[in-house]
């Protein structure tokens, strides 16, 4: 007799150890069971049917259920009643049914799915896809996510178990006691709890205030936003921009790039190319190209400056808005600008602070300070206080002047009528033909107080009071510094235009000609709601 003795290197002993290792692996092993049933099913594969206390296993993963199929051959589980999984010591996962690949490691769920992971989230649907490899649980037909701080619910659902990335689809409705979202698109990050917003989102937090943006991510443990192309909407106020950073602890926001800043209270719009808002203190800043219009009946009242800035109170006599450096305002019947400004919103009131010049019906206005008051959109009354000074052209280009220490010019419909002069009351007027085509001469009058009638913007009459010292001067005797009083300057080149205002405007909204601009339409959520409309 023969023996055939034939030896096998270690390399292939191992490799084929490692192979039967491999499959082993693969196959899906039954641990126990209550009963035991064999059969061949309607196609003629063989199966075996368990009942009571079934538990398979394969590597880390355990299947327990009351009943279920096994198709050896296949490598397939179909569990029924009581499913559950476990996966290691991270991975729970019930539900009533169950199909069970054990060759690519995929497991389908249904009825009543909850997958949990550690006792940090947990995802509740009735279909759920459940890939071991990508380590990927997939929900459609609806399905809701829950953490310690947040509920999110969509029709479509992924979460990614190694990277603790969980994404939403279609109709996502996100709640915490902060806020409420609604959104297309959105992830969240359920171990740093950030959520990111990868479509358009619409926020309602627990004030009452409303956020609308594209995109972004919100980080709800230090309730900070960094979003994209968005608006925030409070009771008064409409903010948007091409990105805004929220703080919702600090109570500071802040927004860049095409700035909008709308009060829906006092039709007042401002725009500019940077804000910050401190929610605590009630104040609102804009800077860079910062403008601000004013609807006032059928006129608009512009102004710019380097920095606007808006003031809140609940008392509504303090509400105002400051302006700061470089000012220029415009008004069909009022146009200026000074270092800085002040305007009162409860009253309507202007004040000009730091060499402030103004033109009003053909006058031009200055003085160290100046205040005027609008009441239903036009001019009711102008005070100006100490060098007061007011200039105005003839029909042959002459200067009419007034100066004194205080001077008030009041108003009728928008043109000026009358001007009260207090105190070293100074003034040059040109008298001129009945044609207003050749000189007379010239009235030269100093006196303590005057008045000043005005006809169709041009003085019509004076009245003086307290010792008047009054002289005419006829054409020849009249020389060059005669015809100005100490501090003249006319200023003309320096008055704004509604095409200059129009350069800095934003807000894409036409003033002239047409009725006042309602800002509480003037709202970025239907922009973007256009925008998502026409993506779909």
């Amino acid at each position: 007799m023969i023996k055939l003795i034939i030896k096998y290197p270690l390399v292939v002993l191992l490799t084929l150890g490692l192979c039967f290792s491999a499959n082993a692996q693969k196959k899906v092993k039954l641990k126990k069971a209550d009963k035991l049933v064999g059969g061949i099913d309607q196609s003629g594969k063989r199966f075996d049917r368990f009942v009571g206390n079934v538990v398979f296993e394969q590597n880390e993963t355990t299947i327990y259920c009351d009943s279920a199929i096994l198709f050896k051959k296949e490598n397939l589980v179909r569990a029924f009643g009581r499913v559950r999984i476990t996966e290691g010591d991270s991975i729970t996962i019930t539900a009533k049914r169950l199909n069970y690949n054990g060759d690519n490691k995929k497991a389908e769920l249904r009825e009543n799915v909850v997958f949990k992971k550690l006792k940090s989230v947990t995802l509740y649907t009735d279909f759920l896809d459940y890939d071991r490899n990508r380590q990927q649980a997939k929900y459609f037909n609806g399905g809701r996510l829950v953490d310690s701080t947040n509920v999110l619910t969509s029709n479509k659902g992924y979460y990614q178990v190694n990277t603790n990335m969980a994404s939403f689809k279609k109709d996502v409705v996100g709640k915490n006691p902060d806020y409420t979202l609604k959104s297309d698109t959105l992830q969240y990050h359920t171990k740093t709890n950030i959520v990111y917003f990868r479509d358009y989102t619409e926020l309602t937090d627990v004030e009452g205030n409303q956020f609308y943006y594209e995109e972004g991510e919100y980080n709800t443990n230090i309730r900070r936003s960094d979003l994209a192309d968005g608006e925030v909407e409070t009771e008064s106020y409409i903010l948007t921009g091409k990105r805004l950073l929220l703080d919702d602890l600090k109570k500071l926001y802040s927004a860049t790039g095409d700035v909008k800043m709308v009060s829906k209270e006092q039709d007042v719009i401002i725009t500019g190319d940077y804000s910050l808002y401190q929610k605590d203190k009630g104040i609102a800043k804009v800077y860079g190209n910062a403008l601000m219009k004013k609807v006032m009946g059928l006129d608009t009242l512009f102004l710019t400056a380097d920095t606007l800035m808006a003031i809140e109170n609940k008392d509504p006599t303090k509400e105002r808005v400051l302006a700061y450096k470089n000012v220029r305002i415009f008004k069909s019947d009022l146009q200026g600008k000074s270092d800085s400004l002040s305007y009162i919103t409860a009253d309507s009131t202007l004040f000009f602070y730091q060499d402030p010049v103004l033109w009003t019906s053909g006058n031009q206005l200055t003085a160290d300070s100046i205040n005027v008051l609008i009441n239903q959109g036009t001019i009711d009354r102008l005070n100006m206080n100490e060098n007061s000074y007011v200039v105005s052209t003839d029909s042959i280009d002459n200067f009419n002047q007034v100066k004194g220490r205080k001077m008030v010019a009041r108003f009728n419909n928008g043109s000026i009528n009358k001007v009260n002069v207090y105190g070293n009351g100074e003034s040059l007027f040109f008298a001129l033909n009945d044609e207003e085509t050749a000189l007379m001469g010239m009235n030269k009058i100093f006196c303590s107080d005057m008045v000043i009638n005005f006809k169709a913007n041009k003085a019509d009459n004076v009245s003086f009071y307290v010792n008047p010292d009054a002289s005419f001067i006829p054409p020849h005797e009249l020389k060059e510094p005669d015809k100005k009083l100490s501090g003249f300057a006319w200023r003309i080149e320096e008055k704004p235009t509604l095409e200059e205002m129009k350069l800095l405007d934003k807000a894409e909204v036409e003033i002239d000609n047409s009725p006042p601009v309602n800002t509480q339409q003037v709202n970025k959520k239907e922009v973007l709601k256009s925008k998502i409309e026409k993506k779909n």
